[in-house]
């Protein structure tokens, strides 16, 4: 299974003993929709819901920072999601919340997961079959594990300040990251990490909400000043568009890290520096 895959392979395997389909969408607060409502209104045959409002760490104030390697089993375990599952995500989020469904189930251990290519907008633009309500599947054994390598704490960015050992690439928007436009975080100071640059997680997304992909995505990336051959650690506001750009960067062949307290932590923490302007 390649990490992303079109509406008509999807369609194609649909009923496959091995095949897992998830449901990713996350919503902000206050977006004045309900991401499990418009699951259980229509979402794609036998697709489950992972609610990744929930799956997070709850013993912290930042807003998705990765929880622990049992309590993702336990929940992979409750959706049906297994060991030897092939695992294909959507989403109808603006953000694209079904990159950050795959970053965490790769972290997690998981390796046969992809995307659908222009989500649930493009499955139903093209007439395919929805079904409503809830999805139920038999618990299977998903295996405890966590590789940390891809993950980056405050500690190891600060030290990467002094060390420049990797590149650092900001998924958020020009505003936001040049600090014309304040954080929406209380106490949270606008700006950006010294020496970051900026890749609006949007730029790398045709027109249809459908994935660059060869020339186009590299050259996304490479305008940015960023050399993918690199090492690259990304950042955004909560660790959620910055799982598109290390989606992004995997379809060049290139791994990523992703530092998951990204500027929700970096911008309320007052020993961190923060850099104002243009990269």
């Amino acid at each position: 299974m390649e990490a992303l895959v079109t509406t008509e392979w999807l369609a194609s395997e649909l009923g496959a003993s091995d095949l897992r389909i998830v449901d990713a969408t996350y919503l902000a607060a206050d977006a004045g929709r309900d991401a499990a409502a418009e699951y259980e209104a229509a979402h794609i045959p036998g697709a489950v819901f992972m609610n990744l409002a929930e799956l997070r760490d709850t013993d912290t104030d930042l807003p998705m920072m990765l929880p622990s390697a049992e309590k993702f089993a336990s929940r992979m375990q409750s959706l049906g999601l297994g060991d030897g599952s092939r695992i294909v995500l959507y989403d109808s989020s603006p953000w694209h919340t079904s990159a950050r469904a795959w970053w965490m189930l790769r972290t997690f251990g998981a390796h046969d997961v992809a995307i659908l290519d222009g989500g649930l907008a493009k499955w139903q633009a093209e007439g395919r079959e929805t079904a409503s309500g809830k999805e139920q599947l038999r618990h299977r054994h998903f295996t405890v594990w966590a590789d940390d390598k891809g993950v980056r704490t405050l500690e190891q960015m600060k030290a990467n300040i002094d060390t420049g050992a990797e590149q650092v690439l900001d998924a958020r928007s020009k505003a936001r990251f040049t600090g014309e436009e304040p954080d929406p975080r209380p106490a949270t100071h606008a700006g950006h990490i010294p020496g970051s640059r900026n890749l609006p997680y949007d730029r790398i997304f045709n027109e249809d909400g459908t994935w660059k992909q060869g020339d186009a995505l590299r050259t996304a990336f490479e305008g940015t000043g960023i050399d993918v051959d690199k090492p690259i650690a990304l950042t955004c506001g909560s660790g959620i568009t910055a799982s598109t750009l290390a989606f992004g960067l995997h379809l060049l062949g290139k791994d990523a890290a992703l530092y998951d307290g990204s500027w929700s932590e970096w911008g309320a923490d007052r020993s961190t520096p923060k850099a104002m302007g243009a990269a």
